[in-house]
């Protein structure tokens, strides 16, 4: 059997002495959570470095440190060393449009421009001189985009008249006095001292524009315009007009106009043997 393990003997008690005092053992504190430590960052160290001469580089135009070469902006301000040459100002037809649009040199558009502007203006003088039709349609322009007032004639005459009625009453701005034809084919002339542009003309029919009046006498229903100009040559429109008061206007467009010839060709109301009633033409030039 294996040995018992042998324990000291107690020391003995000395009579009289007493005996010594342990210390007590401390009592343990409770353990919490622990924070992690903040990192302290070393604080830097300040080193004198030795200032960089360049005294042969080339100088900044900002403020002027040197600086040396093959560098692109200063070392000190960081401003471009060899800015961009500004470009010389525009002279001051350059600056309306289209001139104003720079073009680089030798492209050759400008002159690609200027040729094709120059054959544009050829061709449109060339239609406006040269064939009829296009100098019609800048003349339609013109008649479309400008203004437009009465002119009155010179001279008024007509080829028959009913008693009363004579042909100044077709022009003396009054509808309630008229023109009296006595038939079919009885014509009113116009006659002007200086040529103008005639852009329409406006008829009133009939003895009265009132209703109840206008039925009372003959109107002409269709007539004949012979417009003669300063070369002789004479210009036929024909008018077509409705059997109702009111204004009745007929576009004619045509240049240096000198008289103008209104035929009557159809009428009604010539029944009772009434005269064929022209209450007022009026006459209307390009301002």
């Amino acid at each position: 059997p294996p040995a018992r393990p042998v324990r000291p003997a107690p020391a003995p008690v000395r009579p009289g002495r007493p005996e010594p005092a342990r210390p007590a053992a401390p009592e343990e504190e409770p353990v919490g959570p622990v924070q992690p430590g903040m990192p302290v960052a070393a604080r830097p160290t300040v080193r004198t470095v030795a200032a960089e001469d360049e005294t042969d580089g080339e100088p900044c135009p900002s403020c002027g440190t040197k600086n040396r070469s093959g560098r692109t902006f200063c070392r000190n301000c960081a401003e471009p060393l060899k800015p961009r040459a500004q470009a010389a100002a525009l002279p001051w037809w350059r600056t309306r449009w289209p001139f104003n649009r720079r073009v680089r040199a030798g492209s050759g558009r400008l002159l690609r421009g200027t040729l094709i502007a120059l054959v544009v203006a050829g061709l449109l003088v060339g239609g406006f001189l040269l064939f009829p039709a296009g100098r019609y349609v800048v003349e339609d322009v013109r008649d479309k985009l400008g203004g437009t007032g009465e002119v009155s004639p010179a001279r008024v005459s007509a080829s028959a008249s009913a008693a009363g009625h004579p042909a100044k009453e077709a022009v003396d701005s009054l509808t309630n006095t008229y023109w009296g034809a006595p038939k079919l084919g009885d014509s009113l002339t116009a006659e002007f001292d200086a040529p103008f542009r005639l852009v329409g003309i406006a008829v009133h029919t009939g003895i009265s524009k009132k209703p109840e009046n206008f039925r009372k006498g003959a109107r002409p229903t269709r007539a004949d315009l012979l417009i003669t100009t300063k070369d002789g040559k004479v210009h036929e429109k024909k008018m077509t007009l409705a059997d109702k008061p009111g204004e009745q206007t007929l576009r004619t467009g045509i240049s240096d106009v000198i008289s103008i010839r209104f035929v009557i060709r159809e009428a009604t109301g010539q029944q009772n043997g009434h005269p064929i009633a022209l209450g007022e033409i009026e006459y209307f030039k390009r301002t």
